[in-house]
C-alpha cells in the first residue's frame, strides 16, 4: 500500500512538478511476469522516477541498515525505502553478493520486476562505468527478460552529493528486451556472464550516449 500512496499521493505529484518527466517505450515492459529492469545510474532520484513512470511495481534491494535505524529519523528512512519499493538484504560478510542475488531471484520467481543498476554505484561524472555481472547471472539462471532503461536529467534535478533539488527535465527511455539467445544453454561461467554483461552495457551506452569507462565506478556513500 505504501508504494502506491508514495507514487500517486505523497511524492509522485512533487516529482512530476520538479522533474517534468517524460517516458518512451513503456510497451517494452510486459504487463505481467518476471522482468529485470537494468539501467544507468546518475542520481539517487533514478529509482524514484523509475517507480513513478513504470506502471508496474519495481522492487530494488538495499542494505538492511536502511531499515534498522532508531527514532523518528530511522522510522522515516525505513518508510521511505519501503515506499520506494526496496527490500532489505544483509550485505555484510562474504555472502553479501549471494544474499543480493537470492533476493533478486525471489522477486522474479514471484512474478515481479527487479530493478538494478549494473554499475553498482552512481556515476559522479556522468560517464557510464563497467557493469557488474550479477544482473546477467540472475537473468540467465532464471530466464527472466532483461529490459535496459536509460534515464537522463536526474543528475540535474538531484545533483550528486547535494541535498538540494532543482527544476529540470527527466526523461526515461525504455529499450526493447535484450536478445539473450547467444547465451542460452551455455554454462554460467564467468566468461559467459561477463560477455552478457558487456552486451548490456553496450546497449545502455548506445542509447544514453554516455562516455563508457571500462573500470568499475567508485562506490558512492
Amino acid at each position: 500500500m505504501w508504494y502506491w500512496l508514495f507514487k500517486y499521493v505523497f511524492a509522485g505529484p512533487l516529482l512530476r512538478f520538479v522533474g517534468r518527466p517524460t517516458v518512451e517505450g513503456l510497451e517494452h515492459i510486459p504487463r505481467s511476469g518476471p522482468v529485470i529492469v537494468a539501467g544507468n545510474h546518475l542520481a539517487l532520484a533514478d529509482s524514484l522516477y523509475l517507480c513513478l513512470l513504470v506502471r508496474r511495481r519495481i522492487t530494488f534491494v538495499a542494505k538492511q541498515e536502511y531499515f534498522a535505524g532508531a527514532g523518528l529519523k530511522g522510522r522515516l528512512i525505513r518508510w521511505f525505502f519501503t515506499a520506494a519499493g526496496q527490500v532489505p538484504i544483509d550485505r555484510s560478510g562474504g555472502r553479501a553478493a549471494q544474499n543480493a542475488l537470492a533476493a533478486a531471484t525471489a522477486i522474479l520467481e514471484a512474478g515481479g520486476i527487479w530493478g538494478i543498476y549494473p554499475e553498482g554505484s552512481r556515476s559522479r561524472d556522468g560517464r557510464l562505468y563497467r557493469g557488474k555481472t550479477g544482473v546477467m547471472r540472475v537473468a540467465l539462471a532464471t530466464g527472466a527478460p532483461v529490459v535496459p532503461v536509460v534515464v537522463t536529467g536526474t543528475d540535474q534535478v538531484n545533483p550528486p552529493d547535494s541535498r538540494r533539488w532543482h527544476f529540470g527535465h527527466v526523461h526515461l527511455k525504455i529499450c526493447p528486451p535484450l536478445d539473450l539467445s547467444p547465451y542460452a544453454g551455455r554454462p554460467l561461467s564467468q566468461p559467459v556472464v561477463r560477455q552478457a554483461t558487456d552486451h548490456l552495457m553496450r546497449v545502455l551506452q548506445s542509447h544514453s550516449q554516455q562516455e563508457y569507462v571500462d573500470t568499475y565506478a567508485r562506490r558512492a556513500s
